[in-house]
């Protein structure tokens, strides 16, 4: 049966327990810079990191469907893998980020998905939280979509508008879209919406997700940045899904956090509970698959932040 989780405890007493935790990460706290850091040229992706993943077999498996019987005020969560999750209620049924891809270009999928797309419930509404295409899959979308909403970021409606929508809602940040009980706003975060070279209009960031009494934070994908306490000023969020992956990027741009930072942003979200994301699915990075989580717990434990921090495992949902 999936494992329930408590509700989140009062705000002030997580920032109180947590307040040394972001203190060695911000030390360390890197700007966002777009353009190639120093030494990239150094190492070489395609022989340290593409050519080998090719030839390693996919890992995981899928899942039979087992979503819980929620009660009033409960939330069901499920992980597929990277940034896709199922967010259930007693009333909807909600996907964020779908991506059921094999291959990213060249990039291969290293573990499968945790739930066969022909298995998921009937979706209310998909919510897609930026352009690049390990976010946004034309081909997942298409098959999820049945005369549904969906909610983008402004200038990205037109990536899917032609997909079976019933509707495309385009948000600006702190802008919200309501769909039946649920009430979407999209938050900052410092990344950059760019499908291909020539379209850096496009926008991208987070989704508050408030709903049955709880609230739910997908982060998107972003480096670190100030922006984050604004966003648990503004909500309290019982869950946050926080990226922790693809942090040494062949580039060597700074784009993405690592665990330190991302466990800094929990702290500063005032979460009662974070859920790292956006690892162990696709290789988009020099650093093992296995190394994101592993750091995080390390830096969790130090900082005495442990137990609030829930590794999912991508098809069984859990109940918080």
């Amino acid at each position: 049966m999936p494992k329930s989780f408590p509700n989140r405890q009062p705000k002030a007493e997580i920032q109180k327990s947590a307040k040394a935790a972001g203190a060695k990460a911000a030390a360390g706290a890197r700007k966002i810079g777009l353009r190639p850091g120093n030494g990239w040229q150094k190492r070489n992706f395609l022989t340290e990191v593409l050519i080998p993943s090719m030839f390693e077999p996919r890992s995981g498996g899928h899942a039979p469907p087992n979503f819980p019987e929620l009660k009033e005020g409960e939330i069901g969560i499920t992980w597929i893998g990277h940034a896709t999750f199922l967010i259930q209620t007693r009333e909807q049924n909600l996907l964020i980020d779908p991506n059921w891809a094999k291959w990213l270009k060249v990039f291969k999928r290293m573990r499968h998905p945790g739930l066969h797309l022909d298995d998921l419930p009937a979706i209310d509404l998909v919510l897609v939280t930026h352009a690049h295409f390990d976010h946004l899959d034309r081909k997942s979308l298409r098959g999820v979509a049945a005369d549904q909403p969906i909610v983008v970021p402004f200038e990205v409606g037109n990536l899917v508008h032609d997909l079976g929508f019933r509707s495309v809602h385009e948000l600006h940040y702190w802008e919200s879209y309501q769909c039946g009980p649920a009430k979407i706003t999209l938050t900052p975060a410092h990344h950059w919406g760019a499908r291909v070279l020539h379209d850096s209009h496009r926008g991208f960031g987070g989704f508050v997700i408030e709903v049955a009494g709880r609230t739910i934070f997908h982060c998107g994908d972003t480096a670190y940045f100030e922006g984050f306490r604004e966003i648990g000023e503004r909500h309290a969020i019982d869950v946050a899904l926080l990226p922790i992956g693809a942090y040494d990027p062949p580039s060597g741009r700074e784009v993405h956090m690592t665990p330190e930072e991302a466990l800094r942003a929990f702290v500063e979200l005032g979460a009662a509970r974070m859920v790292p994301m956006h690892y162990g699915t696709f290789r988009l990075s020099y650093e093992p698959l296995h190394e994101p989580p592993e750091r995080l717990l390390t830096c969790a434990r130090e900082h005495g932040l442990a137990e609030r921090i829930t590794i999912m495992t991508e098809g069984e949902p859990l109940v918080f």
